[in-house]
């Protein structure tokens, strides 16, 4: 029998791994949950997102010097606001979509067999994109226009469907738009960071019952897991891209989603 401190430190590693990535994190909570019984009822949904605040944190550990002259910068410098404009700017349409259709897709999306499906197809369009001969305009993620950050946070809204990958639409998107792989990676770092934090309040506060100092300790071990892992992953990964490309991810997400779809055609 699995104690629930051994899910914590799965799911922990899952998320951490898999979140900056251009593979859907959750996409792979969701397929670990089902195949491997990493986690059921109403605490378990919501573990899985709060947990995503310790990758948060490792973003802004990384960027904290960035970051914190852009926070010192934005009353006084013009290049500071507008990339803090920006940003929100990218998050905004997630928002909106967010209320509108938040309920439905979680009703009708959230299952294995869209999360395969999406995979696979999502793993398609990386290998697509990354063979495109892609002329770059942009090397800078806090120097994009603002309607270019506006796209690329339409982009994000397709992440709403489980398995198509928060990071992996804003840098696919972002890479269309100009952008070279570095930046593209990046700036989907710093747009993860208003989203996450956003679904992480709203979540918090909707399922607030589920959470006693019972389960805390559990909370707390996936939150540092999670932290841990992603500090590892994004720096690994920003030179991996920049060298390599994106074609490692794509069939990752291809493997995992036909792997999938064979367990769920076989019953499991």
């Amino acid at each position: 029998m699995m104690t629930d401190m051994l899910r914590a430190v799965i799911l922990g590693i899952v998320e951490g791994v898999t979140e900056f990535l251009p593979v859907s994190s959750t996409g792979h909570l969701l397929l670990a949950e089902r195949f491997f019984n990493l986690g059921e009822g109403n605490f378990w949904k919501s573990f899985a997102i709060l947990i995503q605040l310790g990758a948060i944190l490792a973003i802004l550990a990384l960027y904290f010097v960035k970051l914190w002259r852009v926070a010192l910068g934005m009353f006084t410098n013009a290049d500071d606001r507008r990339f803090v404009i920006g940003v929100l700017v990218a998050f905004l349409p997630a928002v909106v979509i967010g209320l509108i259709a938040g309920k439905y897709i979680k009703e009708f999306l959230f299952n294995p067999w869209v999360v395969c499906f999406t995979l696979i197809v999502g793993g398609a369009v990386l290998l697509w994109v990354d063979q495109l001969d892609l002329k770059v305009y942009e090397d800078d993620a806090t120097r994009f226009p603002l309607l270019m950050y506006f796209w690329i946070g339409v982009a994000q809204c397709l992440a709403m469907i489980p398995g198509v990958s928060r990071s992996g639409a804003s840098i696919v998107a972002a890479m269309l738009l100009g952008a070279d792989k570095r930046s593209a990676a990046e700036f989907s770092f710093f747009l993860a960071i208003p989203t996450m934090v956003g679904a992480f309040a709203y979540d918090f506060y909707k399922n607030r019952a589920d959470f006693t100092s019972d389960n805390l300790s559990v909370i707390a071990v996936g939150f540092v897991v999670s932290f841990i892992t992603a500090m590892i992953v994004v720096r690994a990964f920003l030179n991996f891209v920049t060298r390599r490309g994106f074609t490692f991810f794509a069939w990752w997400r291809v493997i995992v989603g036909t792997l999938g779809l064979i367990a769920l055609a076989m019953g499991r």
